[in-house]
């Protein structure tokens, strides 16, 4: 029996269970042993109350179970949900996230990533808006939507394909004239490749197609000025809308309805990404779905991946449309 006012160690856990140390290792460590040792050691466990000292655990293995994951914020309903099921998939694995938040900073992520490596993290899984990321290459780092080179795996989903199913699916809707709205990073990434399959889908099916391209920190202003100086006669001159991500999907369809425009009546809008209300609710639009667990569970695969070789440089998950009621189907 531990001695009162003393944290219970691994010794008193053995002690008290009558069994090996090296049982009560395995057993806290996940590691199979038998059944019946199994139950008595947890029920010992249980019984006085005795926690893992995860910084002792990590000195000695040279491991500390924890991940940094570093993303621009937590605001965006997409990164949220991202991040959500990353903890939930390193959890599951026994491991545990440290959040940073970078407000797209690319200074504060370099920052970040200095600060992840003191602290001894196992890896580090990153969406990055840092081209010239200085990375040490003692710890494993997993890229989300950005390719930094073949040394460091890149997640991401089928962009392209996404982009060409949003054309294939406004087509199939009965639109015959169509716009793309982006707002984007001008820094090379994998979801600039919604525009080339969406443009591609189109020139494929004969659909007429203008595009809006925007920087990051462009002013919406300037989608709502081409909305308008594409407005005639209370019509609009596209029955169809590719919005690059759900926000600006969102943003259009209220502008439209503020020209007295109805959706998906007189103009059909698809976004990209597969956001929800309050998380897990409604959709906000008809969209093109990112799959968000499937990204996270593929990130945390690799990240806790002791064979490098065996890591592709890059591999884009596929991505489904549903219909969010801003088409008709």
């Amino acid at each position: 029996m531990a001695k009162k006012g003393n944290n219970p160690t691994m010794n008193d856990v053995a002690r008290e269970a009558g069994v090996a140390l090296g049982t009560v290792s395995k057993v806290v460590n996940g590691i199979p042993v038998g059944e019946e040792y199994r139950i008595r050691v947890e029920k010992t466990i249980k019984k006085l109350n005795y926690r893992v000292n995860s910084y002792a655990q990590g000195m000695k293995s040279g491991k500390t179970r924890a991940i940094a994951v570093i993303m621009p914020n937590l605001v965006s309903p997409y990164f949220a949900s991202l991040v959500n099921s990353l903890g939930k998939t390193l959890a599951a694995r026994k491991h545990y996230m440290v959040f940073f938040g970078t407000d797209y900073d690319p200074d504060q992520e370099q920052e970040y990533v200095r600060l992840a490596e003191q602290q001894k993290v196992d890896g580090i899984i990153c969406l990055s808006y840092n081209p010239r990321l200085e990375l040490s290459e003692d710890i494993p780092l997993v890229s989300i939507d950005r390719y930094f080179g073949a040394k460091i795996p890149c997640v991401s989903s089928d962009n392209y394909g996404g982009g060409y199913l949003a054309a294939e699916k406004l087509k199939e809707n009965g639109c015959k004239c169509v716009a793309m709205l982006r707002i984007a990073s001008k820094l090379p990434h994998e979801p600039a490749k919604r525009r080339d399959g969406f443009v591609a889908g189109c020139e494929a099916m004969g659909l007429a197609c203008d595009q809006m391209n925007l920087e990051d920190g462009a002013p919406y202003q300037e989608f709502v000025d081409f909305l308008h100086a594409h407005f005639h006669n209370g019509k609009l001159d596209y029955d169809g809308l590719f919005c690059v991500t759900d926000s600006v999907a969102y943003q259009i369809r209220g502008t439209l309805k503020e020209m007295g425009l109805r959706v998906p009546e007189d103009v059909q809008i698809i976004g990209f990404d597969g956001i929800r209300q309050f998380g897990d609710m409604e959709l906000v639009c008809s969209t093109i779905v990112q799959p968000v667990d499937a990204i996270a569970e593929t990130c945390v695969n690799m990240i806790l991946n002791t064979d490098p070789g065996q890591i592709p440089s890059l591999l884009c998950l596929p991505v489904r449309y549903e219909c969010g009621g801003t088409t008709l189907k």
